[in-house]
């Protein structure tokens, strides 16, 4: 899952161009290749893609956002947040000789949800985990396009020798999909592909926010685009929504109270006061994006990996309940999911289960569960079966 989550700077403050601090100014003429690879991208499934120079004056600023969103200790356990701030603010040291960053997203909804309606409270027996984690694991798939793509301009070098973007030297290339210390989505804002909003994910007029982002940092010396308007207004529908109140204010977030982190990256026991909000959630929660009224216009995926595998968008808690550890890792072979692991899975769903409609069928099979994977898992099924047994009487 790409998110990040600390306060974000507003792009339209650092707007002033990073291209005077190079050496070299691209001609006119580098608009027609900005083009040529911005339909190549859109032919090879991305949704969009921006640009941005590596030596942007927003990634210092940001730093200074991260580290007192640190400070608040808003990360839980998330401590690689602590780690390679100089790589951070300085992406041009991530790739030798990179001078342009192209920020692409890639849509990944395969079916529009009911506009401004979380849709996943009126199924409180079934599974659901986050719309981007019901397919395959898309981090391989936006870096193969992404190679595909740079090999593209690789190809086509020879026609542009003649613009000054740096085409008659060697090519350097490399992809990115949350695997490097990036501040992936305050790239894509300032490139232009959106605004941050209010819940910290990114915004687009034509494609709302269900889709995920990616880099590819190349060696041609193209302009940069210009960051978008913000369009939230006065909208606090993310805000109001959140379960667990984890949206603190307008732009922060308090990572360690989000659903989507409790039930993916939080390893161990989940605080009480969060279980009766994780609802059914297992993996993921969507519900700041559904209630969003920019979503009404989201796209549809046009990549085959994001359907859905394993009825992971209808599998009920009680089917998977019923997986051994086996079962889980062969359904979840080349899939997000595997990012919980089984114990921490089983652990979602034992509080899913405990939230779900009462029914003496489900405390029988959290029993049957009791003493097998040690502490933990059992701290959640015994929650889990006195929810059920109050709801019950």
């Amino acid at each position: 899952m790409s998110k990040d989550t600390y306060p974000q700077v507003n792009p339209s403050d650092t707007a002033t161009s990073s291209l005077a601090a190079q050496t070299t100014e691209p001609f006119p003429d580098a608009a027609s290749v900005k083009a040529w690879i911005h339909s190549t991208a859109i032919e090879l499934g991305f949704g969009d893609c921006g640009f941005l120079s590596v030596h942007h004056p927003l990634f210092k600023k940001q730093i200074e956002q991260l580290k007192a969103w640190l400070a608040k200790g808003y990360e839980g356990q998330l401590e690689f947040m602590h780690n390679n701030h100089d790589l951070r603010a300085n992406p041009a040291q991530l790739v030798e000789g990179a001078k342009t960053i192209i920020s692409v997203r890639m849509d990944y909804l395969t079916a529009a949800p009911q506009p401004r309606r979380v849709e996943d409270n009126d199924r409180p027996n079934h599974a659901i985990i986050a719309r981007y984690a019901r397919g395959r694991d898309y981090h391989k798939t936006m870096r193969s396009r992404l190679k595909t793509l740079a090999q593209r301009i690789e190809a086509m070098l020879p026609e542009w020798q003649h613009l000054n973007i740096a085409a008659d030297s060697p090519f350097v290339f490399r992809p990115f999909s949350d695997s490097a210390p990036i501040f992936e989505r305050p790239i894509a804002d300032a490139a232009g592909l959106g605004w941050t909003g209010k819940h910290t994910l990114l915004l687009n007029k034509q494609a709302g926010s269900f889709f995920v982002l990616g880099e590819l940092f190349i060696s041609l010396l193209l302009p940069e685009d210009e960051p978008v308007t913000p369009h939230c207004g006065s909208c606090s529908a993310c805000i109001d929504i959140c379960p667990t109140q984890a949206i603190i204010a307008p732009h922060e977030l308090n990572a360690a109270a989000c659903i989507s982190y409790l039930t993916i990256e939080h390893k161990g026991s989940i605080d009480i006061k969060y279980r009766r909000a994780i609802g059914n959630r297992v993996f993921g929660c969507d519900d700041c994006q559904l209630i969003c009224p920019w979503n009404r216009y989201a796209n549809l995926s046009k990549i085959d990996d994001f359907q859905p595998r394993h009825r992971l968008d209808q599998i009920t808690l009680m089917e998977l309940w019923e997986w051994e550890e086996s079962s889980f890792l062969d359904a979840t072979q080349g899939s997000p999911l595997r990012r919980s692991g089984y114990l921490n899975f089983l652990r979602n769903i034992a509080i899913g289960l405990g939230n779900a409609t009462p029914n003496s069928l489900v405390i029988t099979a959290l029993q049957a569960r009791r003493g097998q994977h040690g502490e933990m898992l059992d701290e959640h099924i015994d929650w889990a079966i006195a929810e059920q047994q109050t709801k019950l009487q």
